[in-house]
Parts: C-alpha cells; structure tokens; sequence
C-alpha cells in the first residue's frame, strides 16, 4: 500500500508541476490585457470624424441616417463575400457624397477659399497602397487613391500630378466635378467663424471619413478621405492620405484609419504605430489605441478606428466626440454621433 501511495503522491506532484507551468505560460499575456478574440468571421467599423460636437439635431440626424446606411451597406457587401477592399472603398464612398461629413461633397474650406481633398486605401494581404493629396475636382477621391495603388508603381500622387492622372483614367473611372461642387453653406460658415478665432482651436471642425474592414477570407483593408481642416493653408497636407500616419492595413495585426489634427498623427506614425504595438509588444488592439491616445509626452488630438485580425474593434477619441459605427458578423450592429 505504501508503495502504491507513494506512486500516487509522485503522479499527482508531477500533475501539480505540469499544471503550474501551464499557468506561468498563460500569465505573461494575461498580464499584458490581450482582449479576448472574437473570433468574427468579418467585422467593419466606420468613423465620420472627431472633434467638436454639432448642436443641430436635424445635422446629427442625418449623419446618422449617412453611416446607418454606409454601415448596413458595408455589412451585406462582407455578407455576401466581397473583399474588404472593395468593401472600404465602397463605404467611404458614400460618405464622400455625403454634404454632413468633411470628405467630398461636404469638405472644409481653406483659408484660399477652396477644397483640396485627400485619400488613401491599403491592402493588408499585400501592403499595396495608394493615396491622392490636394486635390480639387475628383469627386471621390478614395476611388482615385485605388487606381494609384493598382494603376501605378508609386504611393502617393498629389495636386496637379494627380489632377492629370485622374485625367488619363477618363471620366468612365473618374467623375469630376468643378471645384464649387464640394461647396456648402456649412462649409462657408465654418470658414468664416473660423478666421475671427485667433489662434483656431484645435478642435474646430477637425472631420474625415474611414473605413475599416476584416472579410470573410479574413484580409484586412483601411480607408480614409478628407477635406483637411478648415482655414488650412493652401497646399497643407493632414495625415489622411499618408499611409502610416492616418491609414494602414496588414493582416498580420489589424488596419486603421484615423482622423483629427493631422500633423499629430504624421508626427507619430499613429496609424502604423497601433499595428506596432501589437506586433512587437504584444498589446491588444484596444490598449495599443489607447496607450497612443492618452500618451502624455507625444500628445495627439483625434480619435482612431481599428479591426484585428481576430475580428476585435475598437473606436475611440480623446476630443470632444466622434461619430462612429461598427457591425460583425457575431450580431453586433451600432450607430453614434452624439457623444
């Protein structure tokens, strides 16, 4: 019997060690807060800009009605198998004409009295990319930003270099518009109450649309346009068609798209910076985001969208609001714009 116990106690320390070694494997990223996956078979998340929240109930409202519709949109394009690119590039696309929102139709003003519009798209599965700056009468500028990352051997195309692309490709790949077209009184407005603030408040009318995408082949896609800020220089160019800076996508971690004080996020390779953090550190989504937002030395003003490889998304900002949505394929479905 005593040999038959001593046996026993052997085993059983020997299941004690096995399970204890077990648990300091697990500790190390239980102590880094990875986020559970959710294990998604697609998720799209959706932002409509950050900064100062508007007043106009009639304006919030149909800035909800614009992402409800980009986000049900989105959501039955993945449903039925599209490719998150083709997906992103569609979402935003509707944004852009869309007069509610700081991207095509509805862009800012600069301190010239015009529009020059910025975009870009990535591809997760391959990092291929491309991005249009400055320019002025593209009516979809994330449409053109595609065709530079698949008609192209370059990155970024900008004002009148990419005018003239946008030429070459014809009018059956690109409608154009004149200038005027992106006009709004809102965007008059806002100029205007604009240039009587001296120096202009960081976050006054800070906009831009994104979209990210995780499909059902499991390929991450961002994209990103804008109007820039209001009262810009002429010729100032923000994050949105930096890939790094305001976009980014590898399937190997999550893509991005940001929006707020661009010069923030160029100077801290935000978009670029979150996939870093996953990838090097080990952060989760979600704590890579907010260690980047609430960063005390390196400080940005904005807010950030992101899928995971794993489905996982996170929409946060540190500025006064920011209109967002997001859908998975777990049933998750969600529209704000008013905080």
């Amino acid at each position: 019997m005593s040999g038959d116990a001593g046996s026993f106690k052997g085993q059983q320390n020997k299941m004690n060690r096995c399970i204890l070694l077990i648990v300091l494997t697990l500790l190390p990223q239980c102590s880094l807060g990875h986020d559970v996956a959710t294990n998604a078979k697609y998720a799209i998340v959706i932002h409509g800009g950050a900064g100062r929240i508007s007043t106009d109930a009639d304006h919030r409202t149909q800035r909800q009605k614009v992402l409800a519709h980009a986000l049900s949109h989105g959501e039955t394009l993945l449903k039925e198998g599209k490719s998150s690119l083709q997906v992103v590039e569609e979402v935003v696309r509707i944004l852009e004409d869309a007069p509610e929102f700081n991207a095509g139709r509805g862009a800012v003003l600069n301190a010239a009295e015009q529009h020059e519009l910025d975009a870009s798209i990535m591809d997760g599965k391959t990092r291929a990319c491309g991005g249009v700056a400055g320019v002025k009468t593209v009516r979809h500028p994330i449409t053109l930003a595609r065709h530079v990352m698949t008609d192209t051997r370059h990155v970024l195309l900008a004002t009148d270099g990419a005018e003239t692309f946008a030429d070459q490709l014809g009018p059956e790949n690109i409608q154009r518009v004149p200038n005027s077209w992106f006009t709004t009184d809102k965007a008059r407005k806002n100029l205007r109450e604009a240039q009587a603030v001296v120096p202009m408040p960081t976050e006054f009318c800070i906009g831009t649309v994104g979209c990210v995408a995780l499909d059902l082949d499991g390929n991450i896609a961002a994209a990103t346009s804008t109007g820039g800020l209001t009262n810009k220089k002429f010729g100032r160019i923000g994050d949105s068609p930096i890939i790094g800076a305001g976009t980014f996508a590898d399937n190997r971690t999550c893509g991005v798209s940001c929006t707020g004080v661009g010069e923030d996020f160029i100077r801290n390779s935000i978009a670029f910076n979150v996939s870093a953090q996953m990838e090097y550190a080990g952060s989760s989504l979600n704590d890579s985001v907010q260690n980047l937002l609430n960063d005390k030395e390196r400080r940005i003003s904005g807010g950030i969208i992101a899928v995971s490889a794993a489905g996982e998304i996170t929409m946060q900002f540190n500025t006064g609001g920011m209109s967002r949505a997001a859908a998975d394929s777990t049933g998750r479905h969600e529209v704000h714009v008013a905080e």
